[in-house]
């Protein structure tokens, strides 16, 4: 199995400098050649090209993993897709996590590696293309070498496990064919990819690459490392966003052995929310960790709220609902199929409902961090964050410095969920340093993180659906509301709804008279990206309510999933692409069939299910629970997935099992409250993430094999897990929840 190399970008590019003779293969930005250069790196022929693949003379393969990590896959996933089209043995196979890639380009930045954002779901259809193309180049000049020493021409060679074999049977190892490699003239046209026939590492299970050094603790997260010299940085955040400071009172805190500086932060002006100073803040700085905290317990301040300070989390939830049951135009109609209005005059029976979610933090296990070293001509961080591009611009804008003298490490991270695409945290960092004049390493406390976070936004449905005489849906009306996580992010306002709802969310397509309306909660309340976003609010809503109509109709939940889908087809979806119903369809029926759900109506458990479609995949949840008296059981939860073809299965069950698992913790218990402005919840005591025995003792995996270009995964399966759930537990209990947290609304209503 492929091991890791510990080493920083800048070490893998010395390393590789050093290498003599290596074969090093990149691949240019988006909007440069398509095709990539192979060069050999010395000390001043590194030109710009992201060295994703290196052959050195002992036939060693060293392959960077560009995308940041953090528990997704994508350090395994990417590099397997080079060292397939390039033949490497993988037990030779060094995985090597890039750094931020930037150079300068007449003052802006050139991308050197491309695509570097983690947590999209698109890391791997990103790189499905040009990561192949450069193993593909890779292994072809490595043909066209091992022809000129074996006098055979290159069409009649093959490659296999690091090795170059001949008809007759010879054999040169990769490292062996180096020197005449990068000699090789450049083909006029890039070389093409394999057919899939010939794949021996996609779509074959194997480890995380990182897997052995994460279980015995030698990984290193940017929070285990520090400079030398630094000095440590802990922040008393305002309780408020909107916060001022009235008073304050240093001395105590300045008291305290090893304590050095306290500064004051403030956001600045007109700046999108994650690119600046999240809130008003004092920060301590100390030479320890201890004697950092300990001063900022001493500090005396008197805040003073802003505009937030009146919000309650009661008078926002009564403003969704009031908005969802007025008659006024929706701040967006996102979709108007057909004429809901005349064909629901003549339906035979109307169902309405409504579901109220929370507001949610993103409760990262490692809270945000950043180590900062600012020199007269360069910047040198250690950032936990999926989107290292995004936090170059903040240290640019900051620092005024060249885009190549800003280097941004990037280890594996702890979580991200969405929350580190935001880069407020190294705004904070960045200011410290620069008011210190030394390295500064930045921690947030868990309260910090709870308190002060871009939380996913509460919100209400209301869901009208009309029936005909044969039991098919003629209309289906949805109203949302919820405060949007694109406001005061530069978003026209036209377009603050994408964060919220899709164009094409089930069941459009599907219901000739559709109409999805959203509308704007206004909030003051910080908002930003979350894992899941927006589907998996919009699903609960949806696959519920799904099944209530079912059970209004005293039918069977699967049979009104799969006749609302239909027969085998291909409807085109808003925006581009199709929305296959055989794939959907086939999705929910693997999972009823694997929980046995032909006994839904005599089980003594409860069984629920829910399905849904994004981004070209398929997602379908089944889930068995059990009541114990108020103690609810989640029995078993089987989850089938469709994400074309796979790149590492194993991977794949992991990303499954993992965001099915978030999503249960997320239905059960968790809420962010707020009381005159103010987060209620400190820790993991206020907001309790599952226990081991509230989840199953695991969640069973299908994977459906298929042979289209691979989709993302890292939330896939978070939409229908929660829906598939209240589900079970109205089948179990006869009780409807339509409220998250589950367990305190089923435990009110039982």
């Amino acid at each position: 199995m492929s091991g890791l190399l510990r080493l920083s970008r800048r070490r893998f590019l010395q390393v590789l400098a050093s290498a003599t003779g290596a074969l090093v293969v990149g691949v240019r930005e988006a909007g440069a050649a398509d095709l990539p250069v192979p060069l050999q790196l010395s000390d001043n022929t590194f030109r710009g090209l992201g060295p994703y693949v290196s052959i050195d003379a002992n036939g060693t393969v060293l392959i960077g993993a560009r995308d940041p990590e953090s528990g997704t896959g994508v350090g395994t996933a990417l590099p397997r897709i080079i060292a397939d089209e390039l033949d490497a043995d993988w037990s030779r196979v060094s995985v090597v996590p890039l750094g931020l890639g930037v150079e300068d380009d007449n003052g802006r930045p050139r991308w050197t590696y491309g695509h570097q954002t983690g947590g999209l779901g698109d890391s791997i259809p990103a790189a499905w293309r040009d990561l192949r193309q450069a193993g593909a180049l890779a292994r072809w000049l490595l043909l066209q070498a091992a022809a000129r020493q074996l006098g055979v021409p290159a069409a009649q060679l093959r490659c296999d496990k690091g090795t170059v074999i001949a008809p007759d049977g010879r054999k040169l190892g990769y490292g062996g064919l180096i020197a005449d490699a990068v000699s090789v003239a450049m083909p006029a046209t890039p070389p093409a990819p394999k057919t899939p026939d010939r794949y021996t590492l996609i779509g074959q299970p194997a480890g995380d690459a990182e897997a052995r050094a994460v279980v015995t603790g030698q990984t290193a997260f940017a929070a285990d490392s520090q400079f030398n010299d630094g000095l440590i940085a802990v922040l008393a955040h305002s309780p408020w966003q909107d916060g001022r400071l009235e008073r304050i009172d240093t001395s105590a805190a300045l008291a305290v052995k090893g304590v050095v500086k306290v500064v004051q932060l403030k956001p600045e002006a007109d700046l999108p929310p994650g690119q600046t100073v999240i809130a008003p803040a004092v920060a301590v700085l100390a030479d320890s960790t201890w004697a950092a905290l300990q001063g900022r317990k001493l500090l005396k301040l008197e805040w003073k709220p802003g505009a937030s300070g009146s919000e309650n989390s009661a008078q926002l939830e009564q403003q969704a609902l009031a908005l969802v049951d007025s008659e006024s135009a929706p701040t967006t109609r996102v979709r108007d199929d057909g004429d809901i209005v005349a064909i629901g005059r003549r339906a035979a029976r109307r169902l309405e409902a409504s579901y109220v979610q929370p507001w949610l933090a993103h409760a990262t296990p490692e809270p945000m961090n950043c180590q900062v070293r600012l020199d007269k001509d360069k910047a040198t961080l250690i950032v936990p964050t999926q989107a290292p591009q995004r936090a170059w611009s903040v240290v640019q804008r900051l620092t005024g410095l060249k885009p190549a003298q800003i280097d941004i490490q990037v280890p594996r991270t702890g979580g991200g969920y969405g929350r580190r695409l935001d880069h407020d945290y190294v705004a904070e960092a960045v200011l410290l340093a620069q008011a210190v004049n030394k390295p500064v390493k930045l921690l947030w406390t868990r309260e910090n993180d709870l308190q002060r976070d871009f939380y996913s936004s509460g919100c209400v449905h209301k869901i009208s659906v009309t029936v005909d005489h044969k039991r098919q849906i003629m209309t289906w009306q949805q109203r949302m509301a919820s405060a949007s996580a694109l406001t005061h992010r530069g978003t026209p306002d036209d377009q603050l709804w994408t964060s919220e709802t899709t164009i094409n969310q089930l069941p459009a397509g599907l219901v000739p008279n559709y109409r999805n309306d959203w509308y704007a909660m206004q909030s003051a309340i910080p908002r930003g990206p979350a894992r899941g976003m927006p589907d998996t609010c919009n699903a609960f809503a949806v696959e519920s309510f799904v099944d209530e109509l079912a059970h209004s109709m005293k039918e069977d939940p699967l049979d009104t999933r799969l006749r609302l889908i239909g027969p085998p087809r291909q409807i085109p979806l808003r925006g581009g692409g199709m929305l296959d119903t055989a794939r959907l369809a086939q999705v929910l029926r693997l999972v009823s069939d694997r929980i046995e759900w032909k006994n839904w109506l005599h089980s003594v458990n409860g069984l629920g299910a829910a399905c849904w479609h994004f981004n070209g995949a398929y997602v379908a949840h089944a889930v068995e629970a059990a009541m114990q008296g108020e103690r609810l059981i989640i029995q078993r939860v089987v989850c089938a997935v469709d994400v074309g073809r796979v790149i590492n299965p194993l991977g794949l069950e992991g990303q499954v099992a993992g965001a099915t698992l978030d999503a249960l913790s997320n239905a059960l218990n968790l809420a962010i409250t707020f009381k005159d402005g103010q987060v209620q919840q400190h820790d993991f005591k206020d907001y309790p993430l599952a226990s081991m025995l509230q989840l199953p003792d695991a969640v069973e995996v299908i994977t459906v094999p298929g042979d289209g270009d691979p989709a993302g995964a890292s939330f896939l399966a978070m939409p229908t897990a929660a829906p598939a759930l209240a589900n079970a537990v109205f089948r179990a209990s006869a009780v409807r929840v339509r409220r998250l947290p589950l367990m305190k609304e089923l435990l009110r209503l039982l």
